[in-house]
């Protein structure tokens, strides 16, 4: 008998500790949801801490060959971006964007809606007040909010190795077979013709037209062991922002033994992160 009592008291106490644990830990609940605005509904995973008021960090990843695979790249992205973030009282709305027979930049539409959603939308469908609203994005992600930054105001801009800079170098390089064709080009001959044909037309959605007119603050982070394609258009790019009449404050953040994914994987450039958006 006092052997059974001793038992069911042992449990007790077992499960009482294990409540306790567990409603010590509150992790953050995700969840993927479809977002509109405007008529434009694009895919979104969403990283709700458990605090009413809440900044908001909105990520965008990079090139992905088909859209069965943006869901999974959005996911992978926010898991990056959570793991270099200090602070535990962010939202991180991740988006899931189109990209499978879009020429470059024309993914704009949905990534646009996913901000304003956020900007107008985010806190009444999910029960938060919003207070500040960060953008971040990797390669072609980067590019995204760049581009982003010349069309609405947020409270800061991160871009991690930015691009494409330079279409025509880019593309001009697989036309003379020196790299290996891409589909990002190859629509681009499609709709265009070959750089040769139609430079304008290529130039005009490089990154390196988009350098002026920047809304918010922006740190640039960029591994100068990047891709040769990338690095022989940085420097310009670079100059171009450093040279805008227009734009607000432009940091950047150059790391040199590090390549395309410095923000997440270099010890310097999280920390400057983290410094723009605890500002």
């Amino acid at each position: 008998m006092t052997r059974i009592k001793f038992s069911i008291t042992n449990k007790i106490i077992i499960a009482t500790i294990f409540s306790i644990l567990l409603f010590s830990i509150s992790p953050n609940a995700q969840e993927v949801r479809k977002i509109s605005y405007n008529k434009v509904n694009v895919d979104v995973v969403i990283d709700k801490p458990s605090n009413d008021s809440v900044d908001v960090l909105i990520a965008y990843p990079g090139t992905v060959m088909s859209d069965d695979k943006i869901l999974d790249a959005a996911k992978f992205i926010l898991t990056k971006v959570k793991e270099i973030t200090n602070r535990k009282d962010i939202m991180i709305v991740s988006v899931a964007y189109p990209q499978e027979n879009r020429l470059m930049g024309d993914s704009l539409r949905e990534a646009e809606a996913a901000l304003l959603w956020v900007k107008e939308k985010a806190a009444e469908e999910l029960g938060k007040k919003i207070k500040k609203i960060y953008l971040v994005g990797h390669s072609q992600g980067g590019y995204v909010v760049t581009r982003l930054n010349t069309m609405h105001a947020t409270d800061g801009v991160i871009a991690n190795a930015p691009g494409p800079l330079n279409l025509v170098f880019r593309c001009g390089l697989e036309e003379n077979n020196r790299v290996p064709n891409g589909v990002v080009c190859g629509l681009l001959k499609e709709t265009y013709g070959t750089t040769l044909a139609k430079p304008a037309s290529y130039m005009e959605r490089s990154l390196l037209n988009f350098t002026e007119g920047y809304k918010s603050d922006i740190l640039f982070v960029q591994g100068l062991q990047d891709t040769r394609i990338q690095m022989a258009s940085w420097s310009t790019f670079k100059q171009k922002v450093t040279d805008c009449t227009n734009c607000k404050k432009r940091q950047f953040v150059e790391i040199a033994n590090s390549g395309h994914p410095t923000l997440f994987s270099n010890s310097e450039a999280k920390k400057a992160y983290n410094d723009f958006i605890n500002r």
